[in-house]
């Protein structure tokens, strides 16, 4: 049986995960699952599925889920921070891990996988955001195989010629160039003057998708789109300028892949996550993932329009940042963690996410990304000037 690492089991991803997984007892077995604070739910995931660890990366949460499986007389290894995922990650019991930790934290249990020369399954954009050069190196330098999990990766995974080495640049595969599309959020029709009072809930109401909050935020402001070029640029090996965004609002055409001769080819399929996890788990073979099929005719038509970047200024900033290379999209995403956290905890406005960006990103110089320490040095940085400029904010409007 093929063991499988859940890293961020608790979340949306890790849920689907966990729902294809137990569609296929007799191929796969969980052997390790990890949350950040949710103690309920990853103590019932650990009843469900009865995995060998787990992982709470907040300590005190550690001792609360200990406790719970011990009374419980559940046979789990219970590990706590950093170090418990970074374990977990590269199990010698362990050949598949779905990194699914959302934000920066993910990169080290990320990077530990692919140093392992695990399967991993990566739904954790930011490990490419921040790192790309250094992750895709060790993963060729270990053997690791890596599979995109984000829908639209994973639609223009499967759009890419079969077992298609990316190496040597996209021209060298008939390849012209990347359709990456995009729902536009909830508010890609909304009045600009409205923008300024949007709420959280209003944020994190996606049209089409059932995702976290941070991520329903990066939606609605497009950072997640820029970000996506950006990982998209790791993962195929071309520039941000050889990937345009398309804003589809069915989000049925997960993503496009157009040829040199004309050829524009399409994955297509009902907006659940679950299809990529069950793509990724057993490719190159299909298996059975509980997704509804897709009806066409209930469909009936399918839009598709170029970005408003006046509308979407994080998306051009993405764009900027990935152009600039080195640490500017580490910096990038930092900035954006804190700026969407003080938004949802009603601290900054939702235009104001892109105001804070750019000004962080003319303010703070990027360098070469030589190294892990250089990219979390930046990261760190960001993230000071992003809390400084928010505090200075404060006072000048006390």
């Amino acid at each position: 049986m093929i063991g499988v690492t859940v890293l961020g089991s608790t979340g949306s991803i890790g849920v689907n995960t966990l729902d294809v997984l137990a569609r296929h007892p007799s191929r796969y077995r969980v052997t390790a699952l990890s949350a950040n604070t949710d103690v309920d739910r990853l103590f019932e995931q650990c009843r469900a599925h009865g995995p060998e660890f787990a992982v709470m990366v907040d300590a005190d949460c550690a001792e609360q889920l200990q406790r719970r499986v011990r009374e419980d007389g559940l046979d789990v290894q219970v590990l706590a921070g950093v170090e418990g995922l970074e374990r977990i990650a590269s199990l010698a019991q362990t050949d598949y891990v779905m990194a699914a930790i959302v934000g920066a934290a993910g990169l080290l249990p990320s990077l530990a996988a692919a140093r392992a020369g695990k399967r991993v399954l990566l739904a954790n954009k930011e490990a490419l955001v921040m790192s790309g050069r250094l992750f895709m190196e060790e993963v060729v330098r270990n053997g690791a195989l890596l599979l995109p999990i984000d829908s639209e990766h994973n639609a223009l995974f499967q759009c890419m010629p079969h077992g298609a080495d990316t190496a040597a640049g996209l021209e060298a595969i008939g390849v012209r160039r990347i359709l990456l599309t995009a729902s536009g959020g909830p508010f890609r029709n909304t009045p600009l003057s409205e923008l300024e009072h949007v709420t959280p809930d209003q944020a994190c109401a996606h049209p089409n998708w059932v995702m976290g909050r941070k991520i329903s935020v990066d939606s609605a402001t497009m950072m997640n789109k820029g970000l996506e070029v950006i990982e998209a640029s790791w993962l195929f090996n071309t520039g941000a300028d050889s990937i345009q965004v398309v804003l589809h609002p069915q989000s049925v055409v997960h993503s496009m892949v157009e040829y040199v001769d004309g050829s524009v080819l399409a994955q297509l399929g009902s907006p659940d996550m679950r299809t990529p996890i069950a793509h990724a788990l057993a490719w190159p073979e299909r298996i059975e993932s509980g997704v509804a099929y897709l009806d066409l005719f209930e469909v009936a038509r399918l839009d598709f329009q170029p970005p408003d970047l006046g509308r979407f200024p994080c998306l051009r900033l993405a764009y900027e940042a990935a152009r600039r290379g080195g640490t500017a999209p580490a910096l990038l995403n930092a900035a954006n963690e804190v700026a969407v956290a003080a938004f949802l905890d009603g601290r900054l406005g939702f235009t104001d996410i892109p105001r804070i960006l750019e000004t962080v990103l003319s303010r703070l110089s990027a360098r070469e990304a030589t190294d892990l320490d250089v990219i979390l040095e930046d990261d760190r940085a960001a993230r000071a000037a992003v809390a400084e400029l928010m505090s200075r904010n404060r006072q000048q409007s006390a």
